[in-house]
């Protein structure tokens, strides 16, 4: 059974074991949730068997992507967070195993063993794992409401390539 959800409605908040596949009908004006016979938890519960750090998705040809993973290893000493582009096959899974579609690549997501986050609060989750002073800057950040964080994320994310460029392959 679909349940259609008018795009305009916003964000859909799905529990991070949710058997769930995105599908953009004909009309961009809706999208279509429908439940998928595969269990992307159990599929990708070897990513986190033997490492159990997160992982951070991210547009693989997408230069303010790609630059801020590279900041993100210049600032985690501890290298607490794993790395993989969007556009593999294990981002892929990983996408939905976290409820999104497999080849959306709007957002930059962190995935651990037992949640996803996405847009702002994945930033924000990734804040928390680096050097001095992001966490405590992750902190004040997370008392700005959602909805504002998003839109800023959402407007900087829609025109990434715009004001950035983009690359041929992934430089990671």
């Amino acid at each position: 059974m679909a349940i259609l959800i008018p795009a305009s409605f916003g964000r859909l908040t799905v529990p991070w074991n949710a058997q769930v596949r995105l599908r953009v009908s004909a009309s961009a004006n809706q999208r279509t949730f429908r439940r998928d016979s595969v269990d992307w938890v159990k599929e990708t519960s070897s990513f986190f068997e033997e490492d159990k750090r997160p992982i951070m998705l991210f547009d693989g040809v997408c230069n303010l992507c790609n630059g801020g993973v590279k900041f993100v290893r210049d600032h985690d000493r501890n290298r607490s967070i794993r790395f993989e582009a969007l556009q593999s096959e294990t981002g892929k899974k990983l996408l939905m195993r976290s409820g999104r579609a497999p080849d959306d690549i709007s957002s930059v997501v962190l995935v651990e063993k037992d949640r996803s986050y996405i847009k702002s609060e994945a930033v924000l989750k990734i804040m928390k794992y680096i050097d001095l002073p992001f966490p405590q800057l992750a902190f004040f950040f997370q008392f700005a409401p959602l909805f504002v964080r998003d839109f800023l994320y959402e407007n900087v994310a829609n025109n990434r390539y715009a004001m950035f460029g983009r690359s041929d392959s992934c430089e990671i």
